[in-house]
């Protein structure tokens, strides 16, 4: 049995096309390589589309009522990306809803204009056998969800010279995972 050799994109219906791909555009720095009136291609990368909008005249924002699709992530490189594309976004009015170090990952979440929900993140783990032995010690266990942070903070912190290593350590109380997310 074969596995897949990635995951290719992710297609979202929408009522309103043009403002989806001109936020899509926004906070994946992507470009379109393909639209009409109709649908979009949107790509930041060599692959030909990683988002697909489909103009479905769909009007009604998914609640977490609505089974389905929670959020879709996408990684960044390095910490310094992530938290560089975070202050070029607040700077155009986009912030996150929710700042969270998962111990997995360092991610902030977004919503875009129809109400879904974008996990913007690094991977604080370098190798599989860190990433194991994070799991293996019952920190996850112990707090599944993570801990909250202040990305303005973390961005200051790396500015100022502070290690990856000490920047993507869970401190502060743990997070809860509520309705309003």
């Amino acid at each position: 049995m074969a596995s897949p050799a990635k995951l290719a994109h992710v297609v979202l219906r929408t009522g309103d096309l043009q403002t989806m791909i001109d936020w899509y555009i926004d906070v994946l720095d992507s470009r379109v390589v393909y639209a009409n009136d109709s649908l979009a291609f949107l790509t930041y990368d060599e692959e030909h589309h990683r988002v697909a909008l489909f103009n479905a005249g769909a009007t009604e924002r998914p609640t977490p009522a609505h089974s389905g699709l929670e959020h879709v992530a996408f990684t960044y490189s390095e910490l310094g990306d992530l938290l560089d594309n975070y202050q070029r976004l607040k700077a155009a009015g986009t912030t996150p809803f929710w700042s969270i170090n998962h111990g997995t990952t360092t991610s902030l979440y977004y919503r875009d204009p129809d109400g879904n929900q974008i996990e913007l993140q690094i991977d604080n783990f370098d190798t599989d056998e860190e990433l194991e032995a994070f799991f293996n010690s019952g920190a996850f266990a112990a707090n599944p969800i993570g801990v909250e942070f202040d990305p303005d903070e973390l961005h200051a912190r790396l500015k100022a010279g502070e290690p990856k290593s000490e920047l993507i350590k869970q401190t502060g109380p743990a997070a809860t995972l509520g309705q309003d997310r």
